[in-house]
């Protein structure tokens, strides 16, 4: 639909701004729509995470002798984290959700690489295990002296620098799946900008700060010692990841040569 106006210079002006209007609104409402089932399904998916830690953490604490499922400071990194978890999925939603979307695909698929299936079940039952044996730790065993206040609140600092790196890693990269698979036909590109300039692997850096953390955190120096089982798991992920991208993404043979640091900086 045109609308005629009058125009200082010329007596009529014919204008289409109505079809203009109707396709941006069209536009508006069907990315809003997406926006907001993302949002959604990134929510529910949150809780669900922070629903499994809690299980974890609390319910052997409440079962060890000594331990209870009223743990201050579980409760309160519970607190925090969820709150940080939900505000950053919202973040994610709205300005990538593609990068989002990527992270809730399942852990485990056909076309998944044997090898990464092993892993991948390796990576979710150790970690898991390490959260449950935490209140083990604490309440019962004591293997070791509790860290001092100081180190504690620096370990919860630690556990936010980390989900910061993990939040940065999924907002620069789109592809970043949970598990490792050829994604070319989901036109994969090659990553080396943000975090990717500097490491190679920068959400497991992240991982690593986020439980030794965590492990502080809750005042247990023998659970931030048996992050190292999980440090090796990942380790074998990488050298699994790293097969597959040299044979499925165009140009990852050149960013191992420019980028050297896999994991680590200046380690490895």
């Amino acid at each position: 639909m045109d609308i005629i106006v009058n125009h200082p210079r010329k007596s009529v002006v014919k204008i289409n701004d109505c079809e203009k209007v109707d396709k941006f609104f069209w536009i508006y409402r069907n990315y809003s729509k997406i926006c907001y089932m993302m949002i959604a399904k990134g929510l529910i998916g949150g809780l669900f995470q922070l629903a499994l830690f809690g299980a974890f953490l609390l319910v052997p604490a409440g079962l060890v002798p000594g331990g209870t499922c009223y743990w201050p400071r579980a409760l309160l990194f519970l607190g925090v984290y969820g709150f940080i978890l939900e505000a950053t999925i919202v973040v994610l939603a709205v300005v990538v959700p593609a990068s989002l979307e990527a992270r809730f695909k399942a852990p485990f698929s056909k076309k998944q690489p044997v090898a990464d299936r092993i892993v991948t079940a390796f990576l979710i039952l150790s970690i898991l295990a390490w959260f449950s044996s935490i209140p083990i730790e604490v309440f019962y065993l004591k293997l070791l002296p509790t860290p001092q206040f100081a180190v504690s609140v620096c370990g919860g600092v630690l556990s936010l620098v980390g989900f910061a790196i993990i939040s940065a890693t999924i907002y620069q990269n789109a592809f970043a799946i949970p598990i490792v698979e050829d994604q070319i036909e989901r036109g994969q590109v090659l990553i080396d900008t943000g975090p990717y300039a500097y490491l190679r692997h920068p959400m497991y850096f992240g991982v690593l700060p986020f439980l030794a953390g965590i492990a502080l955190w809750l005042e247990s120096y023998a659970s931030l010692i048996a992050t190292s089982v999980i440090l090796v798991i990942l380790i074998a992920r990488i050298v699994v990841e790293e097969k597959v991208l040299r044979k499925t993404l165009p140009g990852y043979t050149e960013y191992m040569e420019k980028v050297r640091y896999r994991l680590v900086p200046f380690v490895w």
